[in-house]
């Protein structure tokens, strides 16, 4: 009967979702894309969806210092929070960026038996990145979804600077969000 009030009310909470902004050049788009995610998202009122910016921690290169820094600890207290993820993931050299792996590999069990959701861009919509993400997630023991929103440089924004979705993504950007909501409210249960 405990653990039957346990799951119920587990049923009832809110899932915390952060939507993960991977680039943190000068100039960088990505905050654009996660805005329009976090948008679409909050209208659904199905979890409590916030933007994780991993430029805000500043985190050294791995490796390179002792490891005392306080955004590294402040970022693995934030992914700690967190039941799920949308990656919002841009393609370098058909890969992800080296800011958003470094911020990957800083933090361990606060990834595992967690959801995340990929959201992409480039000029071929980010699909390479993409899949080296999923690849990195596996390690991580992150369940990624399987709709992902793929977004054009050429078509979704105006000058390669300026996000201007096509009305045909919200409902990719949809299904993806009900996929990483379903994966993280079962995967919390392990967690508990």
């Amino acid at each position: 009967m405990k653990q039957l009030r346990r799951t119920n009310k587990m049923a009832n909470e809110k899932l915390n979702i952060g939507i993960i902004l991977g680039s943190t050049r000068e100039g960088r788009v990505s905050p654009q894309v996660g805005e329009w995610v976090k948008e679409i998202a909050d209208k659904r009122g199905d979890a409590n969806y916030e933007i994780v910016d991993i430029a805000d921690f500043q985190l050294p290169f791995l490796g390179t210092t002792d490891g005392k820094e306080p955004g590294i600890a402040a970022w693995n207290e934030k992914l700690a929070e967190l039941d799920g993820f949308v990656f919002i993931v841009q393609e370098y050299n058909h890969s992800i960026t080296g800011a958003l792996k470094n911020a990957l590999d800083f933090a361990r069990e606060a990834w595992n038996n967690k959801a995340a959701g990929i959201v992409s861009y480039g000029s071929t919509g980010g699909a390479r990145a993409a899949e080296h993400l999923r690849g990195i997630m596996g390690e991580l023991m992150i369940a990624d979804v399987r709709v992902h929103p793929t977004l054009s440089l050429f078509t979704d924004f105006e000058n390669y600077t300026t996000f201007k979705p096509a009305d045909l993504h919200l409902d990719n950007v949809n299904a993806m969000l009900d996929q990483t909501i379903a994966w993280s409210g079962a995967l919390k249960t392990l967690r508990k």
